[in-house]
């Protein structure tokens, strides 16, 4: 009997989908019954008769509960998850740091769980790669909406009545969402200059046309993980960079904040003396604004003046624009999948030894597996067997993925970026 993978309907702050007509098609060719929750992709431009032209049945939110696979783009309520069978597999991006709650709710739920965003960044799984596919597009969305709130044009124009001078817009990350924004503004017209700790993004912000600015001293040097993530800088370097950025900041029209490092809160990156040293009209937009932001002053969901200057602090910026960040994200889903299917039985199934499953794995068999995560949330041990009158109750040591060193097996997922494209950051 073929599997059951259920498409979900999100809730009603998050317009994408976690998959397109598309993949559902070659998700039906792989041997899957493929059935998609009613209005799941409207509000990315999907009706459902596109998801039925493409061999999928149009259910209802009750139809989770038969379910073998559970599509979604993120993590699943704990309504939702009461709602779902024991031993079905779910894949979305679970955001796993701070949530130990959750995460024991769906491993006592009996759950298989893969959070999409601790894919590998290693070349086997860069098509799988959600954080990237998304940042990609919040960065687009960034420099589309700072352009909505500047009230000048972006490109130099020379006209008859004087010239028009080009936006000056200064990039902060130059991780995947910083690139795709200094490649947008460039099209625009804009001078742009970027910066980043990791001395790789030197070489990358250059190669957009875009101007560098940091302090390259012999800590810049040695400022990336094997993973292609920005390690934490010391104070005395915050403190250099922070003048020289400050500096800088005070001669931009428009200033794009992008960093972030996992787990940890958003490193804060302008202040308001920042803001208020730039020219009147000016914009700011803070892509961290949902982990603490980058930006002092920014509010999460919302534009807001501070100190003069227009600060755009909007949540799931991939989600503004949606049909293409679904599509995207719906391929990276279809990618890991195709992964546990034999291609000649059509059969899915999990091989556990797999290092995309051990990087992504958070939950299996009634217990957090995932090494980052399981020591933080304790295994239940099973109530004890009745014991003869006037016995003491016997208790059992329920074996768990927490009884391993969780550093050495980090160390171990975190293998190194195979080619350049694969070394970005976060967001």
């Amino acid at each position: 009997m073929a599997k059951i993978v259920f498409v979900s309907r999100e809730g009603s702050e998050e317009p994408r989908v976690s998959a397109s007509p598309e993949t559902v098609k070659r998700l039906v060719g792989l041997g899957f019954s493929m059935v998609v929750e009613n209005g799941a992709g409207l509000a990315s431009g999907i009706p459902d008769a596109d998801f039925e032209s493409a061999g999928a049945r149009i259910g209802t939110a009750a139809d989770a509960g038969a379910a073998d696979i559970l599509l979604r783009v993120n993590r699943p309520t704990a309504v939702e998850i009461a709602s779902y069978k024991s031993g079905a597999v779910v894949f979305a991006v679970m955001d796993p740091y701070g949530n130990e709650a959750a995460l024991a709710g769906m491993a006592k739920a009996g759950l298989t769980t893969f959070a999409m965003e601790l894919m590998p960044r290693i070349t086997r799984a860069q098509s799988m790669d959600v954080l990237s596919s998304q940042a990609n597009l919040a960065g687009y969305r960034a420099v589309i909406d700072a352009a909505h709130e500047y009230g000048r044009a972006m490109p130099m124009m020379m006209t008859a009545a004087g010239t028009v001078p080009a936006a000056k817009v200064f990039v902060m990350g130059a991780g995947v969402a910083g690139l795709q924004a200094i490649a947008t503004a460039r099209r625009l017209g804009a001078v742009v200059s970027a910066t980043d700790v990791r001395p790789a993004a030197k070489e990358q912000v250059a190669s957009l046309g875009g101007k560098f600015i940091a302090v390259e001293d012999d800590e810049f040097k040695a400022a990336e993980t094997t993973a292609g993530y920005a390690k934490p800088m010391s104070a005395e370097y915050q403190a250099k960079q922070a003048a020289l950025v400050a500096d800088h900041i005070a001669k931009q029209d428009i200033v794009i904040t992008t960093a972030l490092i996992p787990g940890r809160p958003a490193p804060k990156l302008v202040t308001r003396a920042m803001l208020a040293s730039m020219k009147p009209g000016s914009v700011a937009v803070d892509l961290a604004v949902e982990r603490g932001g980058n930006i002092e002053g920014s509010e999460k969901g919302k534009v807001v003046t501070v100190e003069g200057v227009t600060v755009i602090g909007y949540a799931n910026v991939a989600g503004r624009i949606a049909a293409s960040a679904s599509a995207l994200y719906a391929r990276n889903l279809y990618a890991f999948i195709e992964t546990m299917v034999d291609k000649g039985t059509k059969e899915f199934s999990i091989n556990i030894e797999d290092e995309l499953v051990k990087a992504t794995m958070l939950t299996n068999g009634g217990a957090v597996v995932h090494p980052t995560f399981a020591t933080a949330v304790p295994a239940e041990e099973p109530a004890a067997a009745p014991a003869p009158k006037k016995a003491a109750p016997r208790k059992e040591k329920v074996a768990s993925a927490s009884d391993a060193p969780a550093e050495k097996a980090t160390r171990a997922r975190r293998k190194p970026a195979k080619d350049d494209a694969a070394k970005k950051e976060g967001l």
